[in-house]
């Protein structure tokens, strides 16, 4: 392996690092607030509040069950698809790299509390009204960007690509 590509390739788990630091800071300055019987349950603007809730299933509250043969069934999916993460991180080029990065990052910090508290602290509760969107957390937040940003490229490199083709032809 060049010295170029490993050190592209440590600039990425430096990424997934600091991504994972800031959820279990995120997490435990919450956790820490809960245990001293302070109320975490707050506002910070008309649309979004801080209530911490724990969630069992997957990202934003999904397939949520009581920790049984189910959960630790989606534990090791989940573990697995981390796996198959880590070999693409390996395997890709580009920007693409740096959105898996992110998806990594915020998918240890979650897999980290499912093992360590067999649920996830969830906290960031977007709503308009009384009407409320999932409660996430930080890690969430990185893993939705990641997926959302791969979906962009995916998209517009297949575009870009049949514009290209359809001028050398």
């Amino acid at each position: 392996m060049s010295s170029i590509k490993l050190k592209n390739l440590l600039n990425h788990f430096i990424i997934i690092i600091l991504i994972f630091i800031i959820d279990r800071i995120s997490k435990i300055y919450l956790l820490n607030l809960h245990e001293n019987d302070i109320d975490v349950d707050f506002y910070i603007f008309p649309f979004l509040n801080i209530y911490l809730a724990w969630n069992t299933g997957i990202g934003f509250g999904l397939f949520s069950t009581d920790p049984n043969i189910f959960y630790h069934f989606l534990t090791a999916l989940i573990g697995m698809i981390n796996l198959v993460l880590i070999i693409l991180l390996f395997n890709l080029d580009g920007i693409r790299k740096y959105f898996i990065s992110m998806i990594l990052g915020g998918s240890f910090g979650n897999f980290f509390d499912r093992i360590y508290y067999f649920a996830v602290p969830d906290f960031v509760d977007l709503h308009i009204g009384n009407f409320h969107w999932f409660i996430f957390n930080i890690a969430d937040i990185f893993i939705t960007i990641g997926v959302i940003c791969l979906i962009l490229v995916e998209i517009f490199s297949k575009n870009i690509n049949k514009e290209l083709n359809a001028k050398n032809t």
